[in-house]
C-alpha cells in the first residue's frame, strides 16, 4: 500500500513539474516579445473601399441587470455606420427580453442598425445563438462581446485592421476587470485570468503555438469560422473548440495584449463556481475531441503538440493537485514510519522547484500591471499565496468539471450571472439569477478542511513541518470556498 501511494503521490508531482516547465518556456517567449517593436495597421478614412462591413453578436441569456449597459456601450462605437450590424442574439427566458427589446427600439430610432434575434428554442445553447446569427451576419468579420464587456469606442479600429494579413482568422483582445478590488474573490479571479491573458497568450502567440478565442473580446473572419466547420454545441466551450479546429486549417490567430476590453467579474463564489466548472469540464471535453487528431497532424510542431497538451489539460491540473493534497498527508505518515524511504522524500523534495517556477512566472505578470517596487512585491507575496490557497479549495469543483468531460457526461451551459457592480457600494443581493443551492461538493470541502486541520496536527504530533505551509493553504483554501459558499446562500 505504500509503494502504491508513493508512486502515484510522485507521477502527480512529475506532471505538475511538467507542466511548470511549460510554463516556464511561455514567460521566456513572453520576454521575447516585449522587444518587438510595435507595427499596429491602421485604416485610411479617406479610402472608404479599405474599411469592411462588420457584425456584432452580442449574445445574451436572461441578463436584466447588464443589458441596458451592454447596448449603450456598444452603440457608441466608433466606425462607419453604413459599415456596421449589430446583432442581439437573445435566448432569453425572462422579462429582459422584453426591456431589451425597448432599448433597441430607441437605438434603431438613432440610425443604428441593431436587430434583436430570438430563437425558438436553445438549441447549442450559445454556440447555437451565434450559428443562427452567422447565417444572417452582413459583415465580413463577427466581433463577439458579452453580455458584461464594456469596449473602448476604438476597439473596432484598433482590431478590424490586423486582417489586412489575409492569413488571419482572429484578433483576440485581453480582458480587463472593471471591479477587480470588490472583494478577495474578485481579486484571486483578476490574479488569474491576468497570468492567462499576459502571459500565456503572448507567449503561446508569439511562437505560432495553437491559442484560443475567449468567448468574447474578440473578432472573427467570418470565413474562418466557415471553413473550420461552424460553431458547434457539444463542448461547453465552443470558443476553445473552434479555435483550435481553426488553426488546424492553418488560419492565423492574433493576440492583442496592449487592447483591453474591461468586463465584469462574478461577485458571489455560486457564480464562479459555474463559470469555472464550464470552463473545465469544456476544456477536458476538448481534448478528447481534438488533442489526438492535433497529434497526428504531421504538419504541427511538436513544440506546439507540447504546449496544446498542457494548453487542453490546463483544467485538468486541479485534478492531480487535490490527489497530490490527498495523499500528502499518509505521505508525511509514511516518511515517519519507514526509515527505508528517506532517500526518496530527498528526491522528491525536487518538484518544490515546481513552486518556486509559478512564483517567478505569475510575478512577471503581476508587475506588468501593477508595477515593480517593494510594496508591490509584499502585494504580490500575499495574493500568490492568497490565489493558490483559494484555488486548491476549488480543486474539489473543478476536478469532478474535469471528470465529467474526460468521461463525456454531457450537461447544459449554465451561463454566469451578471451583476451590473462596479463598486464597493453596489450589493448582489437579490440578484434573481444567484443559485440558492448547497452542491454536494461543498459539502466535501468542508471534510476536507477538517482533514487538512487533522494535518495540521499531525505536523506537531510527529515533528515534521516539511508540509506545514502547503497544509495550511489547504486548510485556509477549503475553509474559504466551505464558509463563502454557504454564507452566500443566507
Amino acid at each position: 500500500m505504500d509503494i502504491a501511494i508513493i508512486i502515484t503521490y510522485t507521477i502527480a508531482l512529475l506532471i505538475i513539474f511538467m507542466y511548470s516547465l511549460a510554463q516556464l518556456n511561455l514567460l521566456f517567449n513572453y520576454l521575447k516579445s516585449r522587444k518587438q517593436s510595435d507595427n499596429s495597421p491602421t485604416f485610411d478614412f479617406s479610402k472608404d473601399k479599405e474599411i469592411p462591413n462588420v457584425t456584432v453578436q452580442l449574445p445574451v441569456f436572461n441578463e436584466l441587470y447588464v443589458m441596458d449597459r451592454l447596448l449603450d456601450n456598444i452603440a457608441e462605437l466608433d466606425y462607419p455606420k453604413d459599415k456596421l450590424e449589430i446583432q442581439v442574439l437573445d435566448d432569453s427566458t425572462d422579462e429582459s427580453v422584453v426591456t431589451t427589446a425597448n432599448r433597441i427600439k430607441k437605438l434603431q430610432e438613432t440610425g443604428l442598425d441593431i436587430k434583436h434575434i430570438c430563437r425558438e428554442d436553445r438549441t447549442g445553447f450559445k454556440a447555437g445563438a451565434l450559428k443562427e446569427g452567422l447565417k444572417i451576419a452582413k459583415g465580413e468579420f463577427i466581433a463577439i462581446f458579452d453580455a458584461d464587456f464594456l469596449p473602448g469606442k476604438k476597439w473596432l479600429l484598433q482590431t478590424i485592421p490586423y486582417f489586412k494579413d489575409q492569413n488571419i482568422g482572429v484578433v483576440q483582445t485581453r480582458w480587463g476587470h472593471i471591479n477587480r478590488d470588490y472583494s478577495m474573490l474578485t481579486k484571486i479571479q483578476a490574479f488569474a485570468l491576468d497570468f492567462h491573458f499576459t502571459m500565456e497568450q503572448v507567449g503561446r502567440n508569439y511562437k505560432n503555438h495553437f491559442i484560443n478565442f475567449n468567448g468574447t473580446a474578440g473578432v472573427w473572419r467570418k470565413t474562418c469560422i466557415e471553413d473550420a466547420g461552424n460553431w458547434q454545441g457539444d463542448t461547453l466551450t465552443e470558443d476553445l473548440d473552434l479555435s483550435y479546429r481553426a488553426q488546424l486549417k492553418k488560419w492565423k490567430f492574433k493576440y492583442l495584449e496592449e487592447v483591453e476590453t474591461p468586463a465584469e467579474l462574478p461577485v458571489v463564489i455560486s457564480a464562479a463556481r459555474s463559470q469555472q466548472f464550464r470552463w473545465n469540464k469544456g476544456a477536458a471535453e476538448n481534448f478528447q475531441k481534438l488533442y489526438w487528431k492535433m497529434l497526428k497532424d504531421k504538419t504541427v510542431p511538436l513544440k506546439t503538440k507540447f504546449h496544446s497538451f498542457f494548453h487542453l489539460l490546463n483544467s485538468s491540473m486541479f485534478l492531480l493537485v487535490l490527489l497530490v493534497a490527498i495523499l500528502s498527508v499518509p505521505v508525511m505518515y509514511i516518511k515517519n514510519n519507514n526509515p527505508l524511504f528517506s532517500w526518496y522524500f530527498n528526491v522528491i523534495a525536487f518538484f518544490a522547484l515546481s513552486t518556486v517556477i509559478f512564483f517567478f512566472c505569475y510575478w512577471h505578470t503581476f508587475k506588468k500591471i501593477h508595477g515593480k517596487g517593494f510594496w508591490n512585491f509584499m502585494e504580490y507575496i500575499k495574493m500568490f499565496f492568497t490565489f493558490f490557497s483559494i484555488a486548491m479549495g476549488f480543486s474539489v469543483h473543478n476536478s469532478m468539471a474535469v471528470l465529467e468531460g474526460h468521461f463525456g457526461k454531457k450537461s447544459e451551459f449554465v451561463r454566469t450571472p451578471k451583476f451590473n457592480i462596479n463598486t464597493l457600494k453596489d450589493s448582489w443581493k437579490g440578484n434573481k439569477y444567484v443559485s440558492k443551492n448547497i452542491s454536494g461538493n461543498t459539502i466535501i470541502e468542508a471534510l476536507l478542511m477538517g482533514y487538512f486541520g487533522f494535518a495540521l496536527y499531525s505536523a506537531f504530533e510527529l515533528q515534521d513541518f516539511g508540509l506545514f505551509l502547503f497544509h495550511i493553504m489547504l486548510f485556509l483554501g477549503f475553509g474559504f470556498v466551505f464558509f463563502k459558499s454557504v454564507t452566500s446562500k443566507l
